[in-house]
């Protein structure tokens, strides 16, 4: 059996650029001290709104193509070496936004048989064998139809990763201790909103988002969670949002999507345990290291 660093952490994400977003300084943290990152992305993001003028000509396969460039420039700015893609490149597709006839797409992720996507993670679990696992609430933070489904696939894969009569030929079964969902507390958005509106003079943004357009906003009782961001990995998180040129305009401290509202980016990003296979978290208060308590198993 491979050896493998002490600790080991899972992500699982729908589009390239949703990783750096949701948890750039989480995942510089953890690769600079040595810890396996490993990213799954479970689609290529074929149906993302481009924004810069000169790359709009990318649509379909030729933008999932040139995501996936971006995701691995964004992944060298965070130290991450291990990414991987749901059942191989272009397995599954984006599945566009809920409502519209993209959702139909029988390749796209959304109408994915869940234990058949789940199995492709099964694989992933079982070599790479993490203590941790982070991904979206149930409602894929925001409503996005490949958000949702990421969100079943890897609680789904929790399950069967740890079941030994579930494909043996995937390897030996390995329990997740912990799972957690990205999250950001309401005081914390509602703070850092109200300084991106006094801001917005000096930025190149028109109008600001509101608060309850950031994914994963809920009340502060339920943050588990934060890590802290220095200035390395705060530098690392914007840079890797940056590398992603085709979906997020990056300026200082805010940034945008296509919809050019601007948003704080976030360099403490928070979460909410929901798994706690051995306890071990628990009276903890909010914690600052995904891994405190874990024994931390091979």
């Amino acid at each position: 059996m491979t050896e493998l660093p002490a600790r080991r952490l899972l992500l699982v994400h729908a589009h390239p650029d949703d990783e750096s977003i949701n948890n750039g300084v989480t995942m510089a943290r953890y690769a600079a001290a040595g810890a396996l990152v490993t990213l799954v992305t479970c689609t290529l993001g074929e149906r993302g709104e481009v924004i810069p003028p000169e790359l709009r000509h990318l649509t379909g396969q030729a933008l999932g193509t040139h995501r996936r460039q971006e995701l691995d420039a964004a992944m060298a700015e965070l130290g991450v070496t291990d990414v991987r893609l749901l059942g191989g490149a272009g397995r599954y597709r984006d599945s566009g936004m809920m409502g519209l006839p993209d959702n139909e797409d029988p390749d796209c992720l959304w109408q994915a048989g869940l234990d058949e996507a789940a199995e492709h993670l099964v694989a992933v679990v079982r070599e790479a064998r993490p203590q941790v696992l982070v991904t979206y609430d149930d409602n894929g933070g925001y409503g996005h139809p490949d958000h949702i489904k990421a969100h079943r696939v890897a609680m789904r894969a929790v399950q069967l990763a740890a079941d030994p009569a579930v494909r043996p030929d995937l390897g030996a079964p390995w329990q997740i201790a912990r799972v957690f969902w990205n999250r950001v507390p309401r005081s914390v958005a509602e703070a850092a909103f109200a300084q991106l509106r006094a801001d917005l003079p000096d930025l190149p943004f028109a109008t600001s988002a509101e608060v309850d357009d950031v994914p994963g906003v809920v009340p502060d009782e339920r943050i588990t969670a934060r890590i802290e961001g220095d200035a390395r990995t705060a530098a690392a998180k914007a840079a890797a949002m940056r590398a992603h040129a085709t979906q997020i305009e990056v300026a200082g401290s805010c940034f945008a999507l296509s919809n050019e509202l601007a948003q704080p980016l976030f360099t403490t990003e928070y979460y909410e345990l929901v798994r706690d296979g051995d306890g071990s978290a628990a009276g903890t208060g909010t914690l600052t290291d995904l891994f405190a308590g874990l024994e931390e198993a091979s």
